[in-house]
């Protein structure tokens, strides 16, 4: 009994050496905003191993990328190789000897990424927007510029509307300046129009893609930074009369200052004149 267990244990000894020389991945991890699809992971190997990724659809075969094969580096950019942005993926992350090593492994430890779906899970940048306001300053028109993504098409490189076409709208959230209290709008073109402000008040915009057909949180994209129109408000709205007055106080004072100043110069040299001239007239003494 004891003479066929010991190779059992023989075996099973060098098997758990080996898959312990190559530990598993963690935490790995997809990060994708407008396409730009990263797959990460943890920790950084050691000099004995490294790294290789594995990917494929849910029913298709696998593949991998050739900047991602035994990799030292704990990233790997799959945004070229996930073509079918419908589609949903997953990927595997081995842990495997370098080249020309031997291992007595038939399967390289692995971790498993969750799934993911580029069309439905890659957040949406933040896009960037002009404000012109109209004549009676009751109107402000948003121009909202697309994002550009990561993915590109005969040479060109493609910006959101391209891959969502119609399902991308735009989610408008505006407000008075300095209040609280905001209103929102939503349009599906890049021109949006806020009418009924108004009139000599300043207003604040922000703007985020909006795809209604993705879930949960995904459905809006990062808010862009916040834009404001000027204010037209008049000077006397703007500075109470008290302020005014001081400034007025303090420009005459310094207007004071200026004029006493240069009347007491103005005496001086001509005081220094005429004693100056004094000294010239009076007769020179003899020898």
């Amino acid at each position: 009994m004891r003479s066929s267990a010991a190779p059992c244990i023989v075996i099973l000894f060098f098997t758990l050496s080996a898959s312990g020389s190559y530990p598993k991945a963690q935490n790995v991890t997809w990060k994708s905003t407008n396409f730009k699809t990263i797959l990460t992971w943890q920790p950084k190997p050691s000099s004995d191993y490294s790294y290789t990724v594995e990917f494929s659809t849910l029913s298709g075969n696998k593949e991998v990328n050739a900047h991602c094969i035994r990799t030292f580096g704990t990233v790997c950019d799959l945004s070229s190789s996930l073509t079918d942005l419908k589609t949903c993926y997953t990927a595997d992350v081995k842990s495997v000897p370098l080249p020309g090593a031997t291992s007595d492994l038939i399967e390289f430890p692995y971790t498993s990424s969750p799934r993911f779906c580029p069309y439905q899970d890659t957040d949406i940048g933040k896009p960037e927007f002009k404000l012109t306001v109209s004549e009676d300053k009751r109107t402000t028109t948003l121009h909202v510029t697309d994002p550009l993504t990561a993915i590109f098409k005969d040479d060109r490189q493609l910006n959101i509307r391209d891959i969502y076409s119609d399902e991308l709208q735009y989610y408008v959230t505006y407000r008075k300046n300095k209040s609280t209290g905001k209103k929102e709008k939503t349009s599906k073109s890049n021109v949006i129009e806020i009418t009924g402000l108004d009139k000599g008040e300043s207003y604040c915009f922000n703007v985020q893609a909006f795809i209604p057909s993705r879930n949960g949180d995904k459905d809006k994209g990062e808010l862009s930074v916040t834009q404001c129109t000027n204010d037209d408000q008049s000077f006397f709205k703007v500075y109470s009369v008290a302020v005014i007055a001081a400034a007025i106080f303090l420009i005459l004072l310094l207007i004071g200052l200026i004029v006493a100043v240069t009347v007491v110069c103005y005496k001086c040299r001509v005081k220094a004149l005429k004693k100056g001239n004094k000294e010239s007239e009076s007769p020179l003494r003899d020898v």
